[in-house]
């Protein structure tokens, strides 16, 4: 362990260096608490998407780590900020006329438009929840509703009614001025509408607990600020929470950045200790666009699983959080492939080398061996020219390529070659566009069919491919990549694909030759030679 813990102390991994500035806080002491607070926030304004989950599977990272290099507890706290008003109904959800009746009011007073629920909150905390659990991640689930109505968040509210001009000095500093005449930290629920109102705030009593306003219909309401009646607006709210639990660590989007200081100084007005901050960057869809749970676009998690297995997604979620991604499902083969390379080196690294791969932070330094002896983009060419329709025409080639593989000892493969299938027909099938060779790719791949019409070599995947590499270097293409890629447009109808010598050795010598003479007789395509 001392030998691990120097190595974590030291490792560039960012989930690392990140576990080292939580421990800086608690150099000199430990947590009055008794432990280490890690927390991530959620708005279950629509259905949870995949950013939601990037954001507790980097933080859980980032959470084990810190539990390398420290024998402090830790705790992970999921909010929910369930008493937000709905302020529009989400695209993707049906019953979209009925939610449209309950616009903001509390998310957790809205009804399911699913019917499953005892709101459209509590659906949408069932889905976060299930999504998380189906990681097996370790966390606490907080409802922001049952913080408030609890008292949970009492003395935290008192206190901002006791410091309400400080806090509004902060906010009034950060908006236009028509906002500036408007605002109130404090947003009481009309306990006629029910909804939560953005009302102008008369009077604040601090030694009384309570706000004044004009409710929607001009009478004129005193509630108590405690026990649900009125809730913070959302920056305050915030900073707020930061003090009421004494976070530790939270992470967040770059869309948050700019906030940070109004955060963290609510946070310190309410005599709290800001905490640690990681700002990452954004998730985009196809387009480039910001992901939205509103909008629905980009991929969900339950639609990244439909096509791969966990830990792919972890993998992505883990590759340079600082950078922006676009997220669609052409990323996925590449995640699954990248992240079974990385489980096949890890055996041979050293202490250093596996704290800074992903695996290490994926499985918690407890990394399983991988199955995955044909890789995921090559189940994909496989699926192509063999016309499989399920997992069970892969596995006659795969069983030729691999004899000691099966079902039963490899099923990890077995669960992709049945994911690649998927995959496949979804959206490889559809975009598949063959092409005529050209004189020279002619040639060239004629000269590969006689080639392998004479192989009386062992079907051997790095063999091949320097047979087919030396065939494009003699057949004259420059630069190289020029021949695969006709190797991939002519006989698989698409752009990219495998090492070549790999495919062969996996669809079987016999098998490509006739793919080659098929292509070449136009029984691929009918389209004029290029």
């Amino acid at each position: 362990m001392t030998a691990l813990r120097d190595a974590a102390m030291k490792s560039k991994a960012w989930p690392f260096e990140e576990a080292r500035r939580v421990l800086k806080r608690y150099e000199k002491k430990d947590p009055e608490k008794g432990y280490v607070l890690f927390q991530t926030g959620y708005g279950p304004s629509g259905l949870p998407h995949i950013g939601t989950f990037g954001e507790v599977a980097r933080t859980t990272m980032i959470r084990r780590a810190f539990e390398i290099i420290s024998d402090i507890p830790t705790r992970l706290f999921c909010f929910s900020d369930d008493m937000d008003g709905m302020r529009k109904v989400p695209d993707n959800v049906p019953n979209t006329d009925m939610l449209r009746q309950h616009l903001q009011k509390p998310l957790t007073s809205v009804p399911d438009p699913f019917g499953e629920y005892d709101s459209f909150g509590a659906h949408n905390n069932a889905m976060l929840r299930r999504f998380l659990d189906t990681f097996g991640f370790e966390y606490e689930f907080i409802s922001a509703t049952g913080f408030y109505k609890s008292g949970q968040f009492d003395a935290t509210l008192l206190k901002a009614a006791e410091k309400y001009d400080a806090i509004m000095e902060v906010m009034l500093a950060s908006l236009r001025e028509e906002r500036q005449q408007t605002y109130s930290c404090f947003l009481p629920i009309s306990p006629k509408s029910g909804r939560v109102l953005y009302v102008p705030i008369k009077h604040v009593d601090a030694k009384g607990g309570t706000i004044t306003f004009d409710d929607e219909d001009g009478d004129e309401l005193t509630l108590p600020i405690t026990g649900g009646h009125v809730k913070l607006q959302w920056k305050p709210d915030f900073g707020a929470r930061w003090a009421a639990l004494d976070v530790d660590f939270e992470m967040y989007g770059k869309d948050h950045s700019t906030n940070t200081p109004i955060y963290d100084s609510i946070c310190e007005i309410l005599g709290g200790r800001k905490p640690e901050h990681f700002t990452y960057e954004l998730f985009l869809d196809q387009h480039g666009q910001k992901i939205s749970k509103s909008k629905g676009n980009g991929l969900s998690i339950d639609e990244w699983l439909t096509y791969a297995a966990t830990e792919s997604l972890s993998y992505f979620m883990y590759q340079k959080p600082k950078t922006a991604k676009r997220m669609y499902f052409d990323v996925i083969p590449k995640a699954v492939d990248e992240y079974h390379q990385q489980l096949r080196a890890y055996p041979d690294q050293t202490l250093d080398q596996q704290l800074a791969n992903p695996v290490w932070h994926i499985h918690g330094g407890n990394v399983p061996q991988s199955s995955m002896v044909v890789p995921f983009q090559m189940l994909l060419n496989l699926a192509s020219v063999a016309g499989a329709k399920d997992k069970h025409g892969l596995w006659g080639f795969i069983r030729r390529y691999a004899p000691e593989a099966s079902p039963e000892t490899h099923p990890a493969l077995d669960q992709a070659a049945e994911f690649a299938v998927r995959y496949f027909n979804d959206f490889v099938a559809p975009a598949r566009v063959y092409r005529a060779p050209t004189e020279v790719e002619r040639r060239a791949l004629e000269d590969l069919a006689g080639r392998l019409a004479s192989w009386d070599q062992p079907v051997d995947a790095e063999a091949l491919q320097t047979m087919v590499f030396a065939i494009g270097r003699e057949h004259g293409f420059e630069p190289m990549r020029d021949w695969f890629q006709a190797l991939y447009q002519v006989l698989l109808g698409a752009d990219q694909g495998p090492r070549f010598g790999g495919f062969i050795a996996l669809y079987g010598v016999n098998e490509t030759r006739a793919l080659i003479e098929r292509a070449l007789a136009g029984e691929l395509t009918d389209g004029p030679a290029a």
